[in-house]
């Protein structure tokens, strides 16, 4: 099915990964309305198809959701570290609003609900393959929020259709850029510093480039039929030190060792995604070589805005 002309509502859609999305769905001929706090700025090009709201998530009752057909979820406080700044907020936003949000959508015209959750959920499992009938078992209060607002969204799944994705950890160019994410915080020291620092580096970690997440929800939205669900979307189960080492074959830089007590591991298996028809385009490699031409092309300069602690603290939030 076409988005062409239908009407999707993006929550964090000035965000890292709600940028690239917008300009997606943009570009296949849908109307986008974004509502954002904009903490991070606001880099979404201007479009007659376009409206950004700029609010806090917890307001959204304020406004209308009647003409629209489809909603993506993004909005939230990130990763583990920004949580545990302003854990009370962080319930609010991640939580308590995406009740709210669903008890607005079960009043509108809205058909279909797109989230985006976390593939650490699961906590640390000793399986290889990472399924979806696994059990969860956060250990972070980020991941526990996750995991509820999840609970809460798929309660309402026979009243309108439900996706939550479990995405890896994003990697790649967007214009709100994050520095602060593994692959491309590595490939900014190396270019940067010329060295990379880790720490441990035999944890594992699953990735996903940000084209094919943003791939995966607009597929979601172009597939309805597809069944109500939590759907795994991360392709390459990496160790820290072996991405440190994609990076120097493409660089050079140095690799900084450190020893650090916390050895955790994730992986992701998203057989259930590709089921659906989903193809992946894009790898780690490709985020990479994203990043070092852009720094070479002088198009990647460095923003306090592109760590997300460091930016929250400047806010005072």
């Amino acid at each position: 099915m076409s988005i062409k002309n239908k009407k999707i509502f993006v929550t964090g859609g000035c965000g890292y990964v709600g940028s690239v999305l917008v300009d997606k769905l943009l570009s296949k001929g849908a109307n986008v309305v974004v509502f954002d706090t904009q903490w991070f700025g606001n880099y979404l090009p201007e479009n007659k198809n376009l409206e950004v709201i700029k609010d806090d998530i917890k307001n959204l009752s304020n406004y209308g959701l009647n003409d629209c057909n489809k909603f993506v979820h993004l909005a939230n406080i990130a990763n583990d570290p920004g949580v545990e700044l302003n854990p009370s907020l962080s319930w609010e936003v991640n939580v308590l609003a995406s009740y709210q949000i669903m008890e607005q959508i079960n009043k509108s015209s809205i058909d279909q609900v797109v989230y985006a959750s976390s593939g650490s959920v699961y906590g640390v499992k000793e399986e290889e393959n990472v399924t979806e009938d696994l059990s969860l078992v956060p250990i972070s209060v980020y991941n526990k929020t996750k995991m509820i607002s999840e609970k809460v969204l798929m309660s309402y799944e026979n009243k309108v259709k439900i996706h939550c994705i479990r995405p890896a950890t994003v990697c790649g160019l967007s214009p709100r850029m994050r520095l602060d994410v593994s692959v491309n915080m590595l490939t900014f020291q190396a270019l940067k510093n010329n060295v990379m620092t880790i720490y441990g580096g035999e944890q594992v970690r699953p990735n996903i480039h940000i084209s094919d997440l943003t791939n995966a929800i607009i597929h979601f939205m172009e597939n309805e039929n597809i069944k109500s669900g939590v759907y795994n979307a991360g392709f390459e189960n990496l160790s820290i030190l072996d991405i440190a080492k994609k990076i120097n074959r493409k660089i050079g830089s140095e690799i900084k060792i450190l020893p650090v007590n916390d050895i955790r591991s994730y992986r992701l298996n998203s057989d259930k995604l590709i089921k659906t028809g989903f193809q992946k385009e894009k790898c780690v490699d490709d985020a990479i070589d994203e990043i070092v031409k852009n720094f070479k092309d002088g198009k990647l300069i460095e923003k306090d805005s592109y760590y997300t602690v460091k930016w929250m603290k400047h806010l005072k939030i």
